[in-house]
């Protein structure tokens, strides 16, 4: 979940700061290139200036085309001249690349759908929320509260049957990795109540909203005002490949995607793809937290616990009062954790492990999970600079079928997240309606993939492993792209 570009500020840095942090780098790459995705990398480092052969190259990318099946041509690249500073990601001249300019080789169940967006007129954002009923707007209380306690009563009835009628013995594992699954499920529900508190999508009573909320992301250990901040900043910056927060995908020919690359050549596209998964399902979610893995780039190594970690200046993930904030999101977590231990102490750690942390990891699956598709595939581009702007980012969003079953428990999550990122206000239980007011009203912007879900998320764990600019998009490749063919050899930070 990340993305990577540098602010001005990094200028400020002394040399032997850069060379510093550049070394963290490199030991945190080294720990993660076997858990995580190109998507899952941390991206933190100096400025680079243009190299005196920028120019020749961008006259080079500038004189092709891009061809493009789904939507015919792109005109060629012509850089944007904003004056400000620029990153050029390097890469090993000892590895082989694509000799012939990349064309789309993969597409999903969309086609292509979301690809050329230079070629479509996006409305303003004012214009899309007057096609969404004004009602859909309107949050109900009692009935967000509602939908708050069937969660939390599924999930802590699931643990107390199993402390009743599980025993802590091997003999049992299966029941047990079962019964994890079941509730770790159904606390997923509890987890995107609380992100309805922290969009103000529960309730018009703050205080309300924040109780509910605080109370339930820090049960999951979830610091619930930094992710508030830095989920808002996702939503702000949706398919930004520079400032764009969770999931941001790493850029060819940069230390990133060489790592992921240099794995997938070792092992194998399966095997690769397997591990990948594995990786960015288990570890992926604390990662991001105490690292900033797949953030920004703007923003360096973040740290939802320390609102002094990554990027100061306008990049900061945590500004002004939200340094306080995440202080005390840390304090609640603490008290859960502090509670866990007691717990532990009080009867074995075993009984913790078995009726917390596997349902804990179970739902930490599931939110990566629905983060990653519904901003993620072969044929979803990023964009940068002036290429992106905020209506355009909400609809490279996609809609998914989960069923009724997933849809009734996680609260339509990720069949109608489309909605959600037009407007994040919009309670769960009107989602639906609103998806299908944008549905008839912009039906060549709107994004549905129906591939099924583990079909979908093994081809995201394979091809999307990073992009690489072609014309004025930023798309997927799982092949290495020489620069010659890569506009974005040269990075505006926006």
């Amino acid at each position: 979940m990340r993305m990577h570009s540098f602010g001005s500020n990094t200028c400020e840095y002394a040399d032997d700061v850069i060379s510093c942090r550049a070394n963290a780098r490199h030991a945190l790459h080294a720990f993660c290139a076997t858990a995580m995705s190109a998507m899952t990398m941390v991206r933190v480092g100096g400025l680079t200036t243009a190299t005196a052969a920028a120019p020749a190259r961008r006259a080079s990318i500038s004189a092709r085309k891009a061809a493009v099946p789904a939507g015919g041509k792109i005109a060629g690249s012509s850089r944007i001249a904003t004056g400000r500073a620029s990153v050029v990601p390097c890469a090993s001249a000892s590895i082989p690349m694509d000799a012939e300019p990349p064309s789309q080789k993969y597409y999903s169940g969309m086609k292509g759908k979301a690809l050329n967006a230079d070629q479509k007129v996006f409305p303003s954002m004012a214009e899309v929320l007057s096609k969404i009923p004004k009602h859909c707007f309107v949050k109900d209380t009692v009935r967000s509260m509602m939908y708050a306690v069937i969660s939390t009563a599924l999930t802590v009835g699931c643990g107390v049957l199993a402390y009743l009628y599980l025993p802590l013995q091997m003999a049992y594992l299966p029941a047990w990795i079962a019964y994890a699954f079941v509730a770790g499920t159904c606390a997923t529900g509890c987890w995107v109540v609380a992100h309805e508190c922290g969009h103000g999508a529960f309730s018009d009573n703050k205080l309300v909203q924040d109780t509910v909320g605080y109370i339930l992301h820090s049960s999951l250990l979830v610091p619930y005002f930094s992710w508030q901040r830095s989920h808002a900043v996702h939503h702000s910056r949706t398919n930004h490949v520079l400032e764009g927060e969770t999931h941001v995908p790493a850029r060819v020919n940069t230390e990133d995607s060489d790592i992921v690359f240099k794995l997938r050549d070792l092992l194998g596209e399966g095997p690769f793809t397997a591990l990948n998964l594995a990786g960015v399902f288990l570890l992926g979610w604390p990662i991001y937290l105490l690292t900033g893995a797949s953030g920004g780039p703007v923003r360096g190594a973040t740290n939802h616990f320390n609102p002094n970690a990554g990027a100061t200046g306008k990049h900061a993930l945590f500004p002004g009062k939200w340094s306080s904030k995440v202080w005390q999101s840390d304090i609640g977590c603490a008290a859960v954790v502090g509670a866990l231990i007691a717990w532990a102490v009080a009867s074995s750690p075993m009984t913790v492990i078995a009726l917390y942390v596997g349902p804990y990891l179970c739902c930490n699956f599931w939110l990566v999970l629905y983060t990653w598709l519904q901003h993620t595939d072969v044929d979803v581009p990023h964009f940068e600079g002036d290429d992106w702007n905020l209506v355009k980012g909400a609809f490279m969003t996609i809609d998914r079928p989960y069923g009724p079953v997933l849809d009734f428990l996680h609260h339509k999550i990720g069949s109608t997240h489309v909605a959600h990122h037009i407007n994040h206000t919009i309670p769960h239980y009107h989602a639906r309606e609103a998806t299908d007011a944008i549905v008839a009203a912009y039906p060549d912007l709107y994004l549905y993939d129906s591939t099924p879900i583990a079909t979908a998320t093994w081809r995201v764990g394979s091809k999307c492993i990073a992009v690489y600019k072609r014309g004025n998009e930023w798309v997927f490749t799982d092949k290495r792209v020489g620069k010659e063919f890569d506009d974005g050899a040269e990075v505006v930070v926006a």
